[in-house]
């Protein structure tokens, strides 16, 4: 089965490492990643998104779900030695991928043709495609100013009440090469379980992906990020609630209306059926939790087999 995987932040990354672990063939998978969260950090190309699903997918991710597990932070205790505000971290071991990455870019690779070779010198047999190989950030605006994604999310962790968003770069960013056909030939498309306001829309955002998901011939499948009425992990609920959103797996759903045909909740909340059922949608519920790389493959084992009826 061709299936496609829209992802962006570590709860994403988790579910495609389920889903390459649920099906026969891993290279009929393919990850279409958020790169608006992407920054340059003392000159080289940091794609937070795609390292996130690089290391997870090798079984390589650190404790939070970011970096590299058992990474050390030498060269970032010199920095600020040399008195520069380090906020941003970076592992000694996720140092060697941005210099990597941004020697092919400088050389005249893109985003994209770097992303495949990293994937493949992780072994990895799914194919992993940024969004776009153009410039393509995520503007936070809050009350009292405009923030960079990172600025927002890391530097100032995430306490800024959001008020809304921009994407700059999006008139003038193009698909990369093989996301619009990847989507059009899916048999199976999937929302991960992401935040719908700076992973999933930075993805509609770049023109042409929305109306190829909305064309789409596939059965378009979201899992809610919203568990409980709370985040799984992330600022997702308080975005929600700050952009005037219900707090919960209905509140996200209405935010996939005419996108998606299928909504996966998890059992916490089944009591939301019926309203979410009254959009037009069709529901999944199971205990969509991924407590560890097995229930990884649990919940996408379930989502799959579910879809498949």
């Amino acid at each position: 089965m061709r299936i496609v995987v829209l992802c962006g932040g570590v709860g994403a990354a988790r579910f495609l490492d389920g889903v390459v672990r649920s099906v026969g063939d891993p290279s009929e998978v393919t990850a279409i990643c958020n790169v608006s969260d992407d920054l340059q950090w003392h000159g080289l190309h940091v794609s937070p998104d795609i390292d996130t699903i690089l290391y997870t997918l090798a079984g390589l991710e650190g404790e939070f779900g970011w970096g590299l597990d058992g990474d050390t932070h030498t060269s970032l205790e010199e920095l600020r030695a040399l008195g520069q505000d380090e906020w941003f971290t970076i592992g000694d071991r996720d140092l060697a991928t941005h210099l990597w990455r941004s020697e092919q870019l400088r050389d005249g690779a893109t985003l994209a043709e770097a992303t495949a070779a990293l994937a493949a010198a992780r072994g990895l047999a799914c194919q992993l495609v940024p969004v776009t190989n153009d410039p393509h950030p995520t503007i936070v605006v809050t009350a009292e100013r405009e923030l960079e994604f990172q600025e927002y999310f890391v530097h100032r962790r995430a306490q800024d009440p959001v008020v809304g968003f921009r994407f700059p770069g999006a008139e003038a960013a193009r698909p990369a090469p093989g996301v619009l056909e990847a989507i059009d030939d899916a048999e199976l498309l999937l929302f991960a379980p992401s935040n719908p306001f700076v992973s999933i829309d930075p993805l509609f955002a770049v023109p042409g992906v929305r109306s190829a998901v909305e064309a789409a011939s596939a059965r378009r499948v979201a899992v809610s990020p919203i568990i409980g009425g709370a985040a799984v992990k992330g600022p997702a609920a308080d975005m929600l609630r700050s952009l005037g959103h219900e707090v919960s797996a209905l509140g996200v759903a209405r935010l996939y209306e005419g996108v998606i045909d299928t909504f996966v909740l998890d059992e916490t909340d089944a009591e939301l059926v019926p309203a979410i059922e009254a959009l037009g949608l069709k529901t999944i519920v199971l205990d969509s939790m991924m407590r560890d790389r097995p229930g990884r493959a649990r919940v996408a084992s379930e989502v799959l087999a579910a879809v498949s009826v």
